[in-house]
């Protein structure tokens, strides 16, 4: 990996992060504070009410609607409720006026407060932690039955050593990328979430019921938990106000980090340093330009996201064999970042032009494993199809960048396409031969887009006027600025 730069634009209604790899925009991360939510927030609760009938509570935590526990997410003196022992009834366990340290674990919807858990979980880097809860967890995703119990034994030995008092410890659930981290990798995790809970425990003796106690990290504090690393060179930011609330979190949680924080003071926005606005832009677009001439056309569907690769107009090479060859090594590149820069997750498929040569397809294959093997986010690649498809899969981590930034067309509703005018002219002529033998008005308007009327009183004029005849009425054509090409009304006057 070569060097890394991170950028942070801070505004009150959103942060920007652009990742920047070899001079080169790699990631792109987009906060915005109305989108946050309160789903991790640990607060102060105060019960108001209790509900024995539905076995729960509501609990007062400072939000404008009460928020709802349920006897399933209490915590009980004896400790997290394990199997199909009976849960004991919520009455003897919590009362009316009691404070309770509780952490929200679904949003507020609608008229419906929201939903809270007494058993707290801090997300750290590597780890998950369970300050309730003695049981080391491991993720899923995590492979051999060997790695995992080694994962287990390493996060137990480095737990107890640093920990003041080893039988009640708390617990850990290993994330999938816990994989390859090292001792000290973890060690500095578990670091930072013990300091994280010790820090919530002393608000929640000193402060009033309805206090947050702790709220998930921001985008620009996550970056520095979760994306600082060997390579980092510089982290920069525009705004004084969060570049000191950064150094302060971290000289607590990362030092390592913090020397690598910088005031971002010059005149240009800090995105023109490196054209990142054209950059996200293009990141909308279905096509991208390879140098080379060729390009890559992306699509995203409900189930799969498509990348195409065609040669253009690169002519470069010697033989068509060496073109095609040279087109998708440059692609195999283009398309790992585009899937980062992107955040493209779940199925991709990747329709590479087609290669005679083994070697130039593993060679393509090779370079395209290369590339993603600088990806965080976890990617497998299977090799070619018989229809001389590659087949891959990236984990979903957050919404990709065209879900975030934009929405279906209200014109064509994420169809990419509209009716070509004569089909809606032909649509309207249809339309009112029908209604003509249900009614009987004395004319008929049609409302439609410019471009369908002007076509009706040009091209297809004689099919308008033979209609007219037929039907015995006049018809008369209105054009309707706010209209797009698909709509139209037909009025019975």
């Amino acid at each position: 990996m070569g060097v890394q730069d991170i950028l942070i634009n801070w505004a009150p209604q959103e942060t920007r992060v652009a990742i920047v790899e070899n001079g080169a925009v790699q990631e792109l991360h987009i906060e915005r504070a109305l989108e946050r939510g309160q789903v991790g927030n640990v607060y102060l609760g105060k019960v108001v009410r209790v509900l024995p009938g539905m076995q729960s509570a509501f609990v007062d935590i400072g939000l404008e609607r009460a928020a709802f526990l349920h006897v399933a997410d209490l915590i009980s003196a004896a400790g997290p409720h394990r199997g199909d022992a009976p849960l004991p009834p919520i009455e003897r366990q919590v009362f009316e006026g009691q404070t309770l340290t509780v952490q929200v674990i679904k949003d507020a919807i609608g008229t419906k407060g929201a939903r809270l858990s007494t058993q707290v979980s801090i997300a750290g880097r590597m780890l998950v932690f369970l300050p309730h809860d003695n049981h080391i967890g491991i993720s899923q995703k995590i492979g051999s039955h060997e790695l995992r119990e080694q994962l287990r034994a390493r996060v137990q030995a480095l737990a107890s050593a640093s920990s003041e008092d080893p039988a009640n410890s708390g617990g850990f659930i290993l994330r999938t990328n816990a994989e390859e981290a090292s001792d000290t990798e973890l060690a500095d995790d578990i670091a930072y979430l013990r300091k994280t809970w010790k820090l919530i425990r002393e608000r929640a003796n000193t402060r009033p019921p309805g206090t947050l106690l702790h709220q998930d990290l921001s985008l620009a504090e996550r970056v520095l938990r979760d994306l600082v690393n060997e390579a980092t060179y510089s982290i920069r930011i525009d705004s004084r106000l969060q570049f000191d609330q950064l150094r302060a979190f971290g000289d607590i949680y990362m030092p390592r980090a913090v020397g690598k924080l910088e005031l971002y003071k010059g005149e240009r926005p800090i995105f023109d340093l490196f054209g990142i606005e054209e950059e996200i832009v293009r990141a909308l677009s279905r096509r991208v330009d390879l140098k080379s001439g060729g390009y890559l056309v992306i699509d995203q569907t409900e189930a799969l996201t498509t990348i195409d690769v065609n040669t253009g107009g690169f002519v470069g090479a010697r033989n068509f064999d060496d073109t095609i060859f040279k087109t998708n090594l440059e692609a195999a590149g283009a398309l790992a970042r585009q899937l980062r820069l992107r955040n493209l997750g779940g199925i991709i498929v990747a329709d590479f032009i087609d290669m005679t040569r083994e070697d130039h397809q593993q060679a393509v294959l090779a370079e395209l494993r290369k590339q993603l093997a600088r990806d965080r986010t976890r990617t497998t690649v299977s090799g070619f199809t018989q229809l001389g498809l590659v087949e891959m899969t990236r984990k979903r981590t957050r919404e990709s960048l065209a879900h975030m930034l934009c929405q279906p067309c209200p014109t064509c509703e994420g169809k990419g396409q509209v009716k070509t005018a004569r089909s809606v002219c032909y649509d309207i002529l249809r339309e009112i031969l029908r209604e003509a033998r249900q009614f009987a008005p004395k004319e008929f308007r049609v409302v439609a887009h410019a471009s369908v009327v002007e076509m009706l009183l040009d091209e297809e004029s004689v099919h308008l006027a033979g209609l007219s005849e037929f039907i015995g009425k006049p018809i008369s054509l209105s054009a309707e600025p706010g209209m797009n090409p698909e709509q139209y009304d037909i009025v019975l006057l």
